[in-house]
């Protein structure tokens, strides 16, 4: 009875498509179709008709197509017995979804390294996102890209991708200048002409590429630890600003604290020597005398009132220690 349901089939349909199929072969009845047999494309869905090795007909639009085939019902069969029943009039009927295919994720294998156009060293990039996607030209789609795979799987389209997408990234952030802390206030921006440049690769591919999306991007561990030092740097210098003193002698500061909790003879040595060198008295390198700065001038009164008030905010604000603020306080009134 299977022989001749085959003989009499007339109606060809792709039904219950899975959602992550994008191209998928009719093998119901095998490579042969018998002529006069109905093709059914249903909405969101096209079909190729290849006979014998050749395209002939895409069909992307739904509704009904008559099939004509070298077949003719149990005539063709019949006359083939001495092939084992089998016509040489093969036959592939390839469906393929036509809807947008949506949430397709991408992402750069590696850090994308360029120049940063403000800190002038070297960053390394990561981005990933998605995009949505249809077929434009299902014939060049299906003679480039699936071969006659069968089925071929939205993410079979993941690797040529994200091939195609590193390089235009490289040469959007050469040309855009925008530096480390600009890429996540510029994303929209970003991938916006990054879908631009890609769009006419996917074209050639027979696909067209649709709201194309940067969810986020991340640096590697090179450049956070460069970004953080500079940080650093910069909120210590803006924290000197605030307190009135120079980035030079809060660095004097710290170095003074970290010897007066050093304990032992060496760490009280390198308390004298920090405390020498902030007062002007003699240093000695490698127990070679150093002449003493000439003395600094009395502090006028005024002067005098203003260190003290900035003292008096390094120690409120925690940059300075109880003693290193007492130290200092005396060598201000000392001089008056």
């Amino acid at each position: 009875m299977g022989f001749f349901s085959r003989q009499l089939r007339s109606v060809i349909q792709w039904t219950d498509p899975a959602p992550t199929v994008l191209f998928s072969r009719w093998s119901d009845n095998g490579d042969e179709i018998k002529n006069a047999s109905q093709l059914i494309v249903g909405p969101g869905q096209g079909c190729i008709f290849v006979y014998e090795g050749r395209v002939v007909a895409v069909h992307g639009a739904e509704g009904m197509y008559p099939l004509r085939t070298g077949n003719i019902p149990f005539i063709t069969t019949l006359s083939r017995f001495m092939q084992a029943f089998v016509s040489e009039h093969k036959v592939g009927l390839y469906f393929f979804k036509t809807t947008k295919i949506l949430d397709l994720k991408w992402g750069t294998p590696a850090p994308v390294k360029y120049n940063d156009p403000v800190y002038r060293f070297p960053v390394g990039l990561r981005a990933f996102g998605n995009y949505a996607m249809r077929i434009r030209e299902p014939d060049k789609f299906f003679r480039e890209i699936v071969g006659g795979r069968d089925p071929f799987l939205v993410d079979d389209l993941r690797q040529p991708l994200n091939a195609r997408i590193v390089q235009p990234l490289v040469d959007l952030l050469a040309e855009s200048g925008f530096s480390y802390a600009e890429i996540d206030p510029k994303r929209e921006e970003l991938a916006t002409a990054l879908a631009t440049k890609l769009a006419p690769e996917f074209v050639r591919l027979g696909f067209e590429l649709d709201d194309f999306r940067i969810e986020g991007t991340t640096f590697d561990e090179d450049t956070m630890r460069r970004i953080n030092r500079i940080a650093d740097i910069g909120a210590e210098a803006q924290a000197a600003r605030s307190a009135g003193v120079s980035y030079a002698e809060l660095q004097r500061l710290a170095a003074l604290r970290d010897a007066a909790k050093n304990e032992g003879a060496a760490g009280t040595g390198l308390g004298m020597a920090v405390g020498f060198g902030m007062g002007g008295g003699p240093l000695g390198v490698g127990g070679v005398g150093v002449a003493p700065a000439a003395p600094e001038p009395a502090a006028a009164p005024e002067d005098a009132a203003a260190k003290l008030r900035r003292l008096k905010e390094l120690f409120e604000q925690g940059l300075i220690s109880q003693v290193e603020y007492d130290a200092k306080r005396a060598e201000v009134l000392s001089r008056l």
